[in-house]
């Protein structure tokens, strides 16, 4: 039944896949002119050749690294944060308008000043930490918020060390907030490091070949490397949330055997 459900799954959204690259295929016959929308077929058979490239495989590992490394600031700032806040209402009150200019602030404004603030190649790590931070910030705070108290006396009761509080009830009771808050956080992270690159055009970057693309009019090479972004940011999503799924896993048996 499990592996019906799996099938009926994966034929629906091949269904779906297929319906919008029909729609794609209208719109380009519709408009004539391949300076304006290229074909599926085109953008895709483009795509391909461009992968055959070092500059290619280039461009996505620095845009790759940029993203997970901003992330990963973002991660343990807004970890940090979270706690903090969470513990202290005075320190809640104080950082509370700092959450809101930055939720608030259009990411190309950001971009504009980091440009005069930071090196070229730093920007779009620092546009992905602020971009993320914020939500990993909210939930993990959430997460804090919900966490059963009864199993804090437990804990305090049988004298579990720090080490073991946070591996056997602090980290199983978050990871669904932090999976949740990774896998919006990831799309907003490849929005905004894409929008830097595009701005900010830090050499060997996918951005940067975004912003040539449009530059020299080569529409193909455009929605090439535009198929290329959406799909790598939807792996890198479903690697990250499957490694924390595991991650989770492991730590519930851990729990059940204790």
């Amino acid at each position: 039944m499990d592996k019906f459900n799996k099938f009926n799954k994966a034929i629906k959204n091949i269904s779906a896949i297929v319906f919008w690259l029909l729609i794609w295929e209208a719109i380009y016959r519709y408009v004539g002119r391949e300076i304006l929308v290229v074909s599926p077929v085109r953008a895709l058979s483009r795509l391909f050749e461009l992968s055959g490239t070092i500059a290619f495989w280039g461009a996505v590992a620095n845009t790759c690294l940029g993203v997970l490394e901003g992330t990963g600031y973002a991660v343990l700032v807004g970890g940090i944060l979270a706690v903090l806040t969470k513990q202290s209402k005075i320190l809640q009150h104080l950082f509370a308008p700092l959450l809101v200019t930055i939720r608030a602030t259009p990411v190309a404004s950001v971009i504009i000043l980091a440009l005069v603030w930071l090196a070229t190649a730093r920007i779009p790590i620092f546009i992905v930490f602020l971009m993320v931070m914020p939500i990993i910030w909210t939930n993990i705070y959430a997460g804090l918020s919900v966490i059963d108290q009864q199993l804090l006396e437990m804990a305090k009761i049988f004298k579990f060390s720090w080490w073991k509080k946070t591996r056997y009830i602090y980290i199983p009771a978050l990871m669904p907030y932090i999976v949740s808050a990774l896998t919006t956080g990831l799309g907003a992270a490849w929005k905004s490091a894409i929008a830097a690159e595009v701005l900010a055009r830090p050499s060997g970057t996918m951005g940067a070949m975004v912003y040539d693309s449009r530059i020299y009019l080569q529409t193909a090479d455009l929605f090439a490397w535009t198929i290329a972004v959406i799909f790598l940011s939807v792996i890198l999503e479903k690697l990250v949330v499957w490694l924390l799924n595991g991650l989770s896993r492991r730590l519930a048996g851990a729990v059940r055997e204790k």
